[in-house]
């Protein structure tokens, strides 16, 4: 059951957390279910969101009419030696993170909110540390099964922490575990309602064969040029067994057009590049029976919410090498198929052919997939973040 406060004034939250989507959405989803919530419990909410000046949470906040401050944060640079922790450029921004805490310090002053969200990213640092100066409740979310690193600093601070994953539970110091709980990661509420017919009329797949699986390829926003070329090596077997809905990224529209023009008439029917999908995306995941994307926390969300079958092409560079422990834990579940480390098209089409030949395998794969999503992971950080307001 939901709780709430008493009446008579605004909840009060703050939020904190941002740097990638990854943090920054997740907190976004959980706001406006909480604003929601607060409504039709007759309550008003103030929300102020902390974060770092011309950041992804500034936008975002700014667009949803959320106020926004800043503090100053500083970046602890990876390395594998402790002489590379002790880099310049760490120890520049070292000497960044008092200021920031007194920054974040004299705003929860200020604001005196009922309790602390943060979502993840350096940006949370100075505000974990001022809600427990001031002696306010904090609660941390964690997107993915691994813990970043300004989470794993304040696990010990945080009066609640959330996971995604109860693969997490175990990595958590004892403390911080006594107060876990698993809510999984917020998900947009649009993304669980995506009708495929709308897609098809969205992106004029009139060509398709639905008949046929859809395999929806994504790189991200911005595409995925390692993503692309192995697509690129498999298109015309794979249009012969499927149809291709292929996020390319907006600055390889015409790369993938050219690659893709000599494609017989009757396949080239059957695939449709575009450079972004903005809001059609729930409806090109209605549609879709396999997807062939990234394994960012987000992305591993929506994925298993949906019950998706899936092949993961991590990206290698992702902090932590988050997205191949993201991956492999799936791909462990039978829940997705993991491809890792040096990645060929014959791999991508091993793994892509299995899925679309095999309706039994394909079904199997998505119900364990939907076996690992929480698909009311929103309402349950909401629920905590009342809670802990609350005190209890």
């Amino acid at each position: 059951m939901r709780r709430t406060l008493g009446r008579g004034r605004p909840f009060r939250l703050i939020v904190t957390g941002g740097g990638t989507g990854g943090h920054t959405y997740p907190a976004l989803t959980t706001i406006r279910t909480l604003r929601a919530a607060e409504a039709a419990s007759g309550r008003s909410i103030e929300v102020l969101w902390v974060g770092a000046a011309g950041s992804l949470e500034e936008r975002v906040a700014e667009g949803e009419g959320i106020t926004f401050r800043t503090v100053v944060t500083g970046k602890l640079r990876r390395s594998g030696t402790p002489l590379g922790l002790a880099s310049l450029a760490n120890l520049t921004d070292l000497v960044k993170v008092p200021l920031g805490v007194a920054q974040a310090r004299s705003l929860l002053t200020e604001f005196a909110p009922d309790v602390v969200l943060a979502t993840g990213g350096y940006v949370a640092l100075p505000v974990g540390f001022a809600a427990r100066l001031c002696h306010r409740p904090l609660v941390v979310h964690e997107q993915t099964v691994r813990l970043g690193l300004a989470n794993r600093t304040l696990a010990r601070l945080a009066t609640r922490f959330a996971v995604s994953s109860e693969s997490t539970l175990a990595l958590l110091p004892e403390s911080a575990r006594r107060a876990a709980v698993v809510t999984g990661n917020p998900v947009r509420p649009e993304v669980m309602v995506g009708r495929a017919d709308k897609a098809v009329e969205a992106l004029a797949l009139h060509g398709f064969d639905r008949r046929l699986p859809t395999v929806y390829v994504t790189g991200g926003a911005q595409g995925s040029q390692q993503i692309n070329r192995l697509v690129c090596g498999i298109l015309p077997w794979l249009l012969e067994r499927a149809n291709v809905v292929h996020q390319c990224g907006p600055d390889n529209v015409a790369e993938l057009d050219e690659a893709t023009a000599t494609l017989p008439a009757e396949l080239a029917a059957r695939y449709r590049s575009t450079g972004y999908v903005g809001v059609e995306l729930p409806d090109v995941l209605a549609l879709a029976d396999v997807v062939v994307s990234r394994s960012g926390a987000g992305t591993i969300a929506e994925l298993t919410a949906l019950g998706k079958a899936s092949v993961l092409v991590p990206l290698g560079t992702s902090a932590g090498d988050e997205q191949a422990y993201n991956a492999r834990h799936l791909a462990d579940a039978g829940a997705a198929v993991a491809l890792l480390g040096e990645v060929s098209a014959q791999d991508l089409r091993d793994a892509v052919g299995e899925l679309v030949a095999d309706d039994a395998r394909r079904l199997d794969m998505a119900k364990r997939a939907r076996a690992q999503g929480r698909s009311d992971a929103a309402e349950r950080l909401v629920d905590v973040v009342l809670a802990t307001a609350a005190g209890r």
